[in-house]
């Protein structure tokens, strides 16, 4: 298959938004025209050109109206559980977090919520900023007065951000703490220090993607981050087992906890862990949507919490054959994630420590001898009967690899829209700042007066301009051909899925033929992969 790679316009989880925080701030609380006490203004440039999210649709560029649903319809989710219950004595921990508040979209907290909700007593969360913080962001339909709709337009101009169709409110989950890099790897190394029973780890919010698996991050608040190697780190030093879970982009990077130090070359831990989650190391997941609306929302987390419970991505009661495949009564972790891969209408691909372990150490070629995977073969039946597939030929792998090519082609068609995309903005800039100099620098001493000024004048310009009526129109053939991307990858997501899991099949069968230390490991981490959470 073709190496897959994230695509450019991932600036929510990259260093590529930090240029337009502090701007986009300024122009979304009123364009104050003081500069923030010791932050030096950045000097704005172009924006930078924009592929969209392999795995979200590309964002509106008009604000939707979705109201958040009453308090009195979705009354705050508390977790059953204490903030003071000694960390040593944990069944559970949750943390989740944007870097900064424009990264806390609602669903992030959504879901740590409905995790604390099924994981039941005993556990402790962590979440964005902390408790009583107001950093969720959470999408409105707020209407524009005429003067906002200037710096609105002006600020998508020169200063391109999310969240300005959106407010921020305080978290409806009770959290502990805030969930910055230190606070969870220090909870987490208390909670593991002394032999108990398995605790259970779950970590979202987003993700992202490192030269090598184990450089992949977790980004947490205060544009902190956890990389595979910090936890890797710290999970070495486990006394007692651990399950973790990571519902972010290039989740699958945390795979490389199947081996000590995250470290392939090294071997298997020597501790009992293992992890799913949800894509691989090198694609990104969905999950982080600033919408309220669970109707609306798609992502690993919303399957697999679910399906714990025993209930579909929408609450409501599954039958026990649809979940436990084993018919042994219970849902393990396993047979929730493969739900997941089954149900998902994103374009999540998720991923396990296993198959991670299987790529590493299977033979690609040789004798196979027959083992039972019931979970792979519920996503080969059932995905391949779905797509019109074979269960055993090779016509998903050329269906996928078909795909792959179209959007490579097509993320090229991206960048070139976007290279005329940027070319059009330098127009429109310099025909605005020919005119009005300040207009770029919202902390000008004279952007408040020259605004309020030159209003009419300014918003004149804007209709009758050429060159700005140039940018929307490259603008929106962006915006077109990142949707192709999106159409083109939610189409290959469940290809791949099956792909992956026919793969898996069949490196467990040449693995369990050569037998050894690696085919024991290997069935060691599906026995933890399966494991059930305590009622």
């Amino acid at each position: 298959m073709n190496q897959r790679l994230p695509s450019e316009g991932q600036a929510e989880d990259t260093a590529l938004v930090w240029r337009w925080v502090l701007v986009g701030a300024v122009w979304a609380l009123g364009c104050s025209s003081s500069e923030p006490s010791g932050v030096p203004a950045p000097t704005p440039t172009a924006p930078t050109p924009t592929i969209a999210s392999a795995t979200e649709p590309p964002p509106s560029r008009e604000p939707v109206p979705t109201p958040e649903p009453a308090p009195s319809q979705t009354p705050p989710a508390q977790p059953r559980a204490a903030a003071d219950i000694p960390a040593g004595s944990l069944r559970w921990l949750a943390a989740a977090a944007g870097s900064i508040p424009e990264m806390s979209q609602v669903q992030i907290e959504q879901d740590i919520a409905l995790a604390a909700d099924v994981f039941g007593d005993g556990g402790r969360v962590l979440f964005g900023a902390g408790r009583d913080k107001p950093t969720v962001q959470v999408l409105t339909g707020t209407s524009a007065s005429e003067r906002d709709v200037l710096r609105l337009r002006l600020g998508d101009l020169f200063a391109p951000r999310g969240g300005r169709d959106a407010r921020y409110r305080r978290p409806n989950v009770s959290a502990a703490d805030a969930a910055t890099a230190s606070t969870v790897l220090d909870t987490l190394d208390e909670a593991i220090a002394q032999s108990g029973d398995p605790l259970l780890v779950y970590l979202g919010g987003h993700g992202d993607m490192g030269e090598t698996p184990r450089d992949n991050r977790i980004a947490l608040w205060g544009q902190t981050d956890i990389t595979v190697a910090d936890l890797g780190e710290v999970l070495d030093g486990a006394k007692r087992p651990v399950r973790l879970v990571v519902t972010t982009c290039f989740s699958g990077g945390f795979g490389e906890l199947a081996f000590h130090g995250s470290d392939a070359s090294r071997g298997a831990a020597r501790n009992d862990r293992c992890g799913l989650f949800a894509a691989p190391w090198d694609l990104e997941a969905t999950g982080c949507d600033p919408n309220p609306d669970r109707a609306a929302q798609e992502g690993y987390g919303l399957h697999f919490l679910n399906a714990l419970r025993g209930q579909d991505r929408n609450g409501k009661p599954l039958p026990s054959e649809t979940l436990d495949i084993d018919g042994d009564g219970n849902i393990s972790l396993l047979e929730a994630h493969t739900r997941a891969r089954l149900a998902s209408e994103s374009a999540d691909v998720p991923t396990t420590t296993s198959e991670r372990w299987l790529r590493a150490t299977a033979p690609t070629a040789g004798r196979m001898l027959s083992v039972a995977l019931p979970e792979e073969d519920r996503v080969i039946k059932v995905l391949a009967e779905r797509l019109g597939l074979s269960t055993s030929d090779a016509g998903a792998l050329t269906k996928l690899e078909r795909l792959e090519d179209d959007i490579d082609a097509q993320q090229l068609a991206v960048a070139n829209a976007s290279r005329d995309e940027d070319a059009a903005y330098r127009r429109a800039s310099a025909s605005l700042l020919a005119l009005w100099p300040v207009l770029d620098d919202p902390w000008h001493p004279d952007f408040a007066e020259t605004l309020q000024r030159d209003a009419n004048a300014i918003e004149a310009h804007l209709e009758r301009s050429d060159a700005y009526a140039d940018y929307l129109a490259a603008r929106e053939r962006t915006d077109l051909a990142q949707q192709a991307v999106w159409d083109l990858r939610l189409e290959a997501a469940p290809v791949e899925r099956l792909v992956r899991a026919q793969e898996n099949r069949a490196l467990a069968g040449r693995l369990a033929a050569r037998g050894g230390r690696d085919w024991s490991h290997f069935q060691a981490l599906l026995a933890c992969e399966r494991w059930v959470r305590p009622q």
